[in-house]
């Protein structure tokens, strides 16, 4: 039988969560938890669930439910999580975990302490290209790791582009695109390199206020551009780069050296071309993605969302052997608190804090 999920929050948890969970085996999403009625009512109609609640307290704790998915602005993670636990639900939070590494490692004793299973949404280890990287990299392609390299670049904060949705412009709240993207890029380096020691960085907000369309401004305290340099525990040096603030901007690029060989994509933000290649090969070869499907791929809608809903999709279909005590590779809430922890270093970095050790 599937296990029943009720998702909080109809944003991301709409366009690519009840996708994913339809399309993966094993899963039905079966009711929708929003604070907006009408936006809620909307929402459920257009995706076929009539289940709904606009009070998230008592829908984490129902009975009917086997699942509680977090996809709420960041903000509300940790109360939400740490109640659906304590309810005995196994809950799936969306990137990033929580607002700061002390509410992160809160969620993780309360993950211990329930004995359910967790995990934290960091689906983009499971697209086609960085399976097969992972592949790859794991039978020996890098060798000796040197050095990795990842570069974003969007206009997503342009001023002539319209607000998104005011936390985002809030650190305190978790908004800005350290903790919005490139911890995506965070975690996956950490996967292939192992965690980082130290890291020195510069994290900042172009426009420090911003008007706001009925009128008034809105201050902005989250980051639109940083860049990070990492000593990694396994020798490599990592450096990573993400902005929000150009125009017409619309890349990106992924570099890792090794001692065996070469990786390196380069594209956009929604297509990317990859080439691999040992040091002893005449050069770099296009890398093969991987070829994996999720059970219901009919279920997956077109464009960005698809490409999120599939790769959440086939890390849904690897987390089930958790529900039956078993292991499984799902990122977990140490790698949301491990993200959380180097990006407070970047942070106290550019504050003035040189290189700034990552706590363990």
């Amino acid at each position: 039988m599937a296990l029943r999920v009720g998702i909080v929050g109809v944003g991301w948890g709409a366009h690519v969560q009840v996708p994913a969970y339809r399309a993966a085996g094993g899963f039905e999403p079966v009711a929708l938890c929003a604070r907006t009625p009408e936006r809620l009512g909307k929402v459920a109609g257009r995706l076929g669930i009539e289940d709904t609640s606009t009070d998230w307290r008592s829908f984490v704790t129902r009975d009917d439910l086997d699942v509680v998915s977090v996809a709420t602005p960041t903000a509300l993670h940790h109360e939400i999580t740490v109640a659906a636990l304590a309810a005995g639900k196994a809950v799936l939070c969306e990137k990033p975990l929580a607002t700061d590494p002390a509410q992160a490692r809160e969620m993780v004793k309360a993950a211990e302490s329930a004995g359910r299973p967790t995990g934290c949404c960091f689906e983009n280890r499971w697209n086609p290209e960085w399976l097969a990287i992972t592949e790859r990299v794991g039978a020996g392609l890098l060798g000796t790791a040197y050095f990795a390299r990842v570069s974003r670049s969007a206009s997503y904060w342009r001023p002539e582009r319209p607000l998104q949705a005011t936390w985002m412009y809030d650190r305190a709240q978790g908004g800005g695109y350290l903790a919005g993207m490139l911890v995506h890029d965070l975690d996956y380096l950490c996967t292939l390199l192992g965690r980082p020691t130290a890291v020195c960085a510069e994290v900042r907000s172009s426009i420090p206020v911003r008007s706001l369309p009925g009128g008034g401004t809105l201050e902005v305290t989250a980051d639109d551009t940083s860049a990070l340099l990492m000593r990694m525990d396994s020798g490599a040096l990592a450096v990573l780069s993400v902005s929000t603030i150009g125009a017409h901007a619309d890349h990106f690029r992924l570099e890792l050296f090794g001692a065996d060989g070469t990786v390196i994509g380069d594209g956009t933000l929604r297509e990317t071309g990859y080439r691999a290649g040992a040091a002893t090969d005449d050069g770099l070869a296009t890398l093969t993605p991987a070829e994996r499907s999720p059970a219901a791929p009919d279920q997956l809608p077109h464009g960005l969302a698809g490409h999120a809903s599939r790769a959440m999709a086939l890390m849904l279909e690897d987390w089930l052997p958790a529900f039956e005590g078993k292991p499984t590779p799902i990122p977990t809430f140490a790698d949301g608190l491990l993200s959380l922890e180097i990006i407070d270093a970047a942070h106290r970095s550019a504050e003035g804090g040189g290189w700034v050790p990552v706590r363990a």
